[in-house]
């Protein structure tokens, strides 16, 4: 039936002139073409909008037409019509000649922003199924653009190169990064020994091939952000043209992920690579969507694989990334509601440890120390310092970093107390039990006659700023802490005549807890007191040994 309306549509209007047809001829028109469409006759259409006769239907309108009805359908019909449309589509464009650039442009994006809309599948199962369509979409895609990116090989290969601004070539550049942005970000693609056979892996190889065949280098589109001058014109066009979130797609895919690895050529040194890298990472780091994250992990992990230990130069530190990057794993570490991201970020930011030199360490060191403002990552660099200062004293390990006259500002921002003795003992705890660990074995390891580390010359000056006000902030925490645990016994045993459940509230340090039962509040309790008795043992075996040291021999 709508064959039939759309023949005759045709039959009158080859015998008016463009100008004389009415809004209902064109609504008509439009219609009768997409329910075509729809009902599996596009090769129909398709003739009737390529015979030389039908020239004044316009096949441009009607695709227009038909791009809008893409636009409008709704999430579990967009597979089936994408797929539908793309063969007359690609059909018509190809008639259009040398002007279809802009018309190949519209296509692509109407089309690859409805794509991208689809669910992205995250099993192996649900990439088999596609049940939603994304995979045959992104095969159909591949099939869509074939004969645009061949036209430009031709060229390239006609004339060795071609123009940066050559239009169809701009359209199908378009094509790239959006495809690399969404929905490949989104996508985790799995490995050839758990999915043979992936679609979207193929997509992803085809994408960064397209790339490769129109004219772009994969290594200056990964160096562009380390080489980029803002000072060339266009520079604005140029970052519309080039989105970075596209880039750090690039990125994983071919370090991550190994796609294209036979087109990149591995000349690169991994430092240069891994700078290049840094501006993705932080862009994937600073997302909250936990497949950002996972990705920007896995993109510095290998990123800093490649990289031998302790290599990295100390320059590198005056780059904005490598400061803003330490700070990004850090929230990751501590507010990421995902344990394995948290474990993941932890053993990442131990191997970007693990890759600087000694003197690198030293400045990475005291820069985090000054800006985590978290107990337990300020801890945790602590125990990177202490290990440090153990190497330096073996055997022909000695350096100017970790031993002697740098080591003692290092010191002074470990051992030291935020607010004096009013320091939140509880809240500092990983901080200050590791700055005590490592003050006790200073004094043990390094002799007071040898002094390597210089801490015996600080020794004073780390009782007065240090132990002192600590003694007393432990001193006054435990005997408020005792007295609450006391109060908390006695409620209990009072409250315990009541039939009723009792719940009470506690105040610790100004600061109400939840309501608890007595029972949960004295645990709590007992657990605070037990804490200050580990810092107190540690405290009193480090006065022990310096009063050792003072004690005049008989």
């Amino acid at each position: 039936m709508a064959l039939e309306q759309l023949c005759d549509v045709v039959q009158r209007c080859q015998a008016i002139k463009d100008e004389g047809f009415s809004p209902e001829d064109y609504d008509l028109f439009f219609t009768a073409g997409r329910t075509c469409i729809e009902q599996g006759n596009s090769a129909q259409v398709l003739s009737i909008l390529v015979d030389e006769k039908n020239k004044v239907c316009s096949p441009k309108e009607l695709l227009v037409g038909l791009l809008e009805q893409v636009e409008e359908a709704d999430t579990g019909s967009i597979a089936e019509t994408v797929t539908l449309l793309l063969k007359p589509l690609q059909t018509v464009l190809l008639k259009l000649g040398m002007k279809k650039a802009s018309s190949v442009g519209m296509a692509l994006s109407t089309l690859l922003s409805q794509v991208a809309t689809l669910p992205v599948p995250v099993t192996k199962e649900q990439e088999e199924e596609d049940v939603f369509g994304l995979c045959d979409c992104c095969t159909a895609l591949l099939q869509f653009v074939k004969p645009f990116v061949e036209e430009i090989k031709e060229v390239v290969k006609d004339n060795n190169k071609i123009s940066k601004d050559n239009e169809l070539r701009v359209e199908l550049l378009k094509f790239c990064m959006k495809s690399l942005s969404k929905p490949l970000l989104e996508v985790q693609l799995k490995d050839p020994d758990t999915l043979l056979k992936s679609p979207l892996r193929d997509f992803a190889t085809e994408i960064l091939i397209i790339l490769s065949s129109i004219g772009e280098s994969l290594p200056d589109l990964l160096s562009r952000n380390v080489l980029k001058r803002r000072e060339i014109p266009g520079f604005l066009e140029e970052e519309v043209r080039y989105p970075k979130e596209s880039l750090a797609c690039l990125s994983h895919l071919l370090f991550v992920d190994h796609i294209a690895v036979d087109i990149f050529p591995a000349v690169l040194s991994p430092i240069f690579v891994l700078q290049c890298n840094m501006e993705y990472i932080e862009l994937l780091l600073s997302r909250t969507e936990e497949s950002r994250l996972q990705k920007g992990l896995e993109l510095y992990e290998k990123s800093l694989i490649r990289v031998e230990d302790n290599h990295l130069p100390v320059d590198l530190l005056e780059l904005k990334t490598f400061f803003s990057v330490p700070q990004n794993l850090v929230k990751l570490m501590t507010l990421c509601p995902d344990q394995t991201l948290r474990t993941k970020g932890l053993k990442v930011f131990q191997l970007s440890i693990d890759k600087f030199n000694t003197e690198a360490k030293y400045k990475f060191f005291k820069g985090m120390l000054k800006t985590s403002h978290h107990a337990g990552v300020e801890g945790y660099i602590i125990k990177n310092i202490k290990n440090q200062i153990d190497f330096s004293l073996k055997p022909c390990n000695g350096n100017d970093w970790f031993l002697g006259k740098h080591l003692l500002p290092l010191l002074r921002l470990v051992l030291c107390l935020p607010h004096g003795s009013e320091t939140d003992l509880l809240q500092n705890l990983d901080r200050i039990m590791e700055s005590l660990n490592l003050l006790r074995y200073m004094l043990i390891r390094d002799k007071e006659w040898e002094n390597e580390t210089g801490i015996w010359t600080e020794l004073y000056k780390i009782e007065d700023n240090y132990l002192k006000p600590l003694r007393t902030g432990l001193n006054m925490s435990k005997v408020h802490y005792e007295a609450e645990l006391k109060s908390a016994k006695e409620n209990k045993k009072i409250s315990s005549k009541d039939s009723k459940a009792s719940v009470c509230t506690v105040t610790v340090d100004n600061e109400k807890l939840p309501n608890m039962t007595p029972e949960m509040q004295i645990q709590v309790l007992q657990s605070a007191v037990f804490t200050f008795g580990l810092i107190e043992s540690v405290l009193a075996r480090i006065e022990e040994i310096i009063e050792t040291k003072e004690r005049p021999l008989l």
